[in-house]
């Protein structure tokens, strides 16, 4: 991690503790038995959930919807993203912002990962893939910014072009094959140039090992 993340996590660990009080009180309010002690759980989580909104100015009923929406148990949320190569060149999309990504986003819940990361590609490059090995799984709040107020685990999925072609859609507005030396303005809350440099590895490498965190 290098030293502007380290700054940012020291500085948002209010941040750590909001989103573990939520974690604690979601699981009370679940697994609890006693409708008092369910009532302090749910004391808790509104809590965290008023520490967000002070802290980031985003209104109240926003934040009890991304953050204190869940049950049972919390687990992180998942972010396939897509690594796609022609001709040494990896594919990337332009969002609508005109920052460039992987084609991605979160997994369906009623998809796998394969499934999920075929779909995306389709919606947001246009093309038919195939999902052919994992190059990473990584906890994001180790390597983007800026920190969320839940837990992100991040897949990235080399694939290979089987046809199709760049779509109009909702998502983004074009998509291009760029060199390692030619990368654009990333959108760096989804995938950084570590990240993609990290792509290019594993596409040249004979025997890539799965990388984790």
């Amino acid at each position: 991690m290098d030293n502007c993340m380290e700054k940012e996590h020291s500085s948002e660990k209010w941040l750590d503790w909001a989103v573990e009080l939520q974690s604690l009180a979601q699981a009370g309010i679940a697994y609890g038995k006693d409708s008092f002690d369910i009532e302090r759980f749910e004391r808790i989580r509104e809590i965290a959930a008023e520490m967000i909104s002070y802290k980031s100015a985003i209104p109240m009923d926003k934040v009890k919807d991304l953050f204190c929406s869940e049950i049972g148990y919390q687990t992180p949320k998942l972010d396939c993203r897509a690594a796609i190569f022609q001709d040494g060149k990896i594919l990337l999309v332009q969002e609508k912002n005109g920052t460039w990504s992987l084609p991605g986003g979160w997994c369906d819940v009623n998809l796998s990962v394969k499934e999920n990361v075929i779909k995306e590609v389709k919606e947001e490059a246009g093309l038919d893939v195939t999902a052919d090995a994992v190059i990473a799984v990584q906890d994001r709040e180790k390597h983007n910014l800026p920190l969320y107020a839940y837990k992100v685990c991040k897949i990235f999925v080399l694939c290979t072009v089987i046809g199709g072609r760049f779509a109009s859609n909702i998502e983004t507005i074009s998509s291009r094959y760029f060199g390692i030396d030619e990368l654009p303005g990333l959108a760096r809350e989804k995938n950084n140039e570590e990240q993609v440099r990290m792509c290019f590895d594993a596409y040249f490498s004979e025997n890539w090992k799965t990388f984790f965190d």
